[in-house]
């Protein structure tokens, strides 16, 4: 049998935090799933995680507009 790593219980909260905010979950959510006092506690500690979303937010944002402007053509 492997040994199993050891992981302290910070390292799977982050996890968790990590895990919300890349599925997409409000962070709203995620800061009341974790029992930060505010969205901002949340939003600064993972900021890092919030901002490499930004890539994937322009891509949706870019998708819609040409969807928006080949069903105008169209129609």
């Amino acid at each position: 049998m492997k040994d199993v790593p050891r992981v302290r219980f910070h390292d799977l909260r982050h996890s968790h935090a990590t895990v919300l905010l890349t599925a997409g979950v409000h962070p709203k959510v995620a800061q009341e799933r974790l029992g930060h006092s505010s969205i901002s506690v949340t939003l600064d500690l993972y900021s890092h995680i919030v901002g490499s979303l930004q890539d994937e937010a322009a891509l949706r944002v870019d998708d819609a507009i040409g969807n928006a402007i080949n069903k105008a053509a169209k129609g």
